[in-house]
């Protein structure tokens, strides 16, 4: 059986007088998975985790994502092993390079972020699977690093990155990879290329979400969310895509990102999320599910993060996530 699993994404700017609120209406409308964001400079990913495996019983819980650059691999380990032994089987965790302009406010980013990141990956992932552990690189040193009580049920430890060397390296020295948004099959398909998968590999998509009876209103509920992807970090995302050179420019074409946003075709706004009518939702989950997506991770979208999440539940009804 292959799973299927369809989660959400806690907002990162969500009210914190709302975050119980929607942690337990998000396992309670059946989302299988739920993600926090540790996006500077908002709430940290591991206090996140924490209180939302603490408020649930049974959704999964996913940090996406860690940055390495800020972190010590031991402690990282330690901190994902508590989650682990708290809540097993419950527990995902995403480490990423972070992104290089917060990296840099925090003088944090190292000369060479992908010796640093297959380090870290590697070294977190050894320390969770028990016994003593040492390392000699470029930026973790671990002398005999064991913990005292390790997790039973290990968590999965993904990458969350987007370049083709990071891609593959994720493929060597991580559980699986976080796909940022937006996700297309063909994105996918470009992503699979690079990880080159030996083992089990999950993919962990975010997508930017939107679902309405009028297919119409939810492109225009979604189209502010993609603003940002004509900027030049998401051009990986738009290689692979048909319309890339088009979309490249409309782009230089727009005189900023909203107008951008406004101006790009319906057809577009379709293949770069998660968005029309429960149908169309449904339809467009399964064909990134088709390409390789393990989780798909609908982001809300819209004023009011709780009714974009009743109404990104519709996607959940009437049919089983899992399919052999």
């Amino acid at each position: 059986m292959t799973e299927r699993a369809v989660g959400v994404m806690l907002p990162r700017d969500l009210p914190a007088h709302l975050f119980r609120t929607y942690a337990l209406r998000a396992e309670a409308l059946g989302f299988d998975e739920l993600w926090v964001v540790e996006d500077c400079f908002f709430r940290g990913g591991v206090a996140q985790a924490a209180a939302a495996l603490a408020m649930t019983e049974r959704i999964r819980v996913g940090i996406g994502i860690l940055p390495a650059a800020v972190r010590n691999a031991a402690f990282t380990a330690m901190e994902a092993a508590t989650l682990a032994e708290l809540f097993p089987g419950r527990v995902d965790v995403g480490i990423g390079h972070g992104m290089r302009g917060w990296m840099t406010q925090v003088g944090a980013w190292p000369a060479s972020p992908l010796t640093m990141l297959g380090e870290h990956l590697e070294a977190v992932r050894a320390v969770l699977r028990g016994g003593s552990v040492d390392a000699e690189g470029r930026y973790v040193n671990l002398d005999a690093i064991d913990l005292n009580t390790p997790p039973s049920s290990v968590p999965r430890v993904l990458a969350g990155v987007r370049g083709p060397k990071s891609l593959a390296l994720a493929g060597r020295c991580a559980d699986g990879t976080i796909l940022a948004e937006p996700v297309t099959p063909e994105y996918v398909a470009e992503a699979l290329r690079h990880i080159a998968p030996t083992r089990e590999h999950r993919i962990v998509a975010y997508c930017v979400a939107a679902v309405d009876d009028s297919a119409d209103a939810a492109r225009d509920t979604a189209r502010p969310a993609l603003e940002w992807i004509g900027e030049p970090d998401w051009d990986v995302h738009i290689a692979p895509l048909p319309f890339a050179d088009e979309f490249r420019a409309l782009r230089k074409a727009s005189p900023s990102r909203a107008d951008f946003g406004a101006a790009m075709p319906d057809a577009w706004v379709d293949q770069l999320a998660v968005v029309g009518t429960v149908d169309d939702a449904r339809t467009r989950i399964g064909r990134l599910h088709d390409a390789g997506v393990t989780t798909t991770v609908l982001m809300p979208v819209g004023p009011d993060p709780l009714v974009a999440l009743e109404t990104l539940a519709r996607v959940l009804r009437g049919g089983s996530r899992r399919a052999a």
